[in-house]
């Protein structure tokens, strides 16, 4: 086997960072709390919730629905909650369709640290596009996944097409 490399410059943030628990409060009520969108990639806001890029995406379009209050489970939201993050689900999905034309999608929450939670304590759902061959010999081999869009050109794409959708 030979030694290849593959250069990854952007995943030293996710390397060197300090993880959650030793940063004060939860990262999704500190998007939520600033008025800087871009860099907290918030790509869009409602009414009882928000919308954010995951920084360390499973596949390009990453997406976090996320209502606004700080909530654990899913009997912690009122029905106003519930129903703002729901129609955030599906907006998200048409505006994902409309912009990246996946194949299909990966939709659904962790609840639970033991159900791969990485922030129990925050309820989100993601959103994941999928493409027909998404899954080469990178992952297998090489136990690395390759994201072809820089978040930032993600945001500008995303961004617009959900905020033309609120009120809709």
């Amino acid at each position: 086997m030979t030694n290849e490399r593959l250069w990854a410059p952007w995943r030293l943030e996710y390397v060197a960072d300090p993880k959650e628990e030793t940063v004060t409060g939860c990262f999704l009520c500190r998007s939520r709390d600033s008025s800087n969108d871009k860099d907290n990639l918030v790509v869009a806001r409602g009414e009882r919730s928000l919308v954010v890029l995951n920084r360390f995406p499973y596949n390009n379009g990453h997406l976090l629905v996320v209502p606004a209050e700080h909530k654990a489970e899913l009997g912690d939201l009122d029905d106003a909650e519930l129903l703002d993050c729901q129609q955030w689900l599906q907006r998200c999905v048409a505006a994902l369709t409309k912009v990246m034309t996946p194949d299909g999608f990966n939709v659904g929450l962790n609840l639970g640290h033991a159900a791969g939670a990485g922030l129990p304590g925050h309820l989100h759902w993601h959103i994941v596009p999928r493409w027909k061959g998404d899954l080469n010999f990178m992952p297998v081999l090489g136990d690395t996944k390759v994201i072809p869009q820089s978040l930032e050109a993600l945001y500008e794409l995303l961004s617009p097409e959900l905020i033309s959708t609120i009120g809709s």
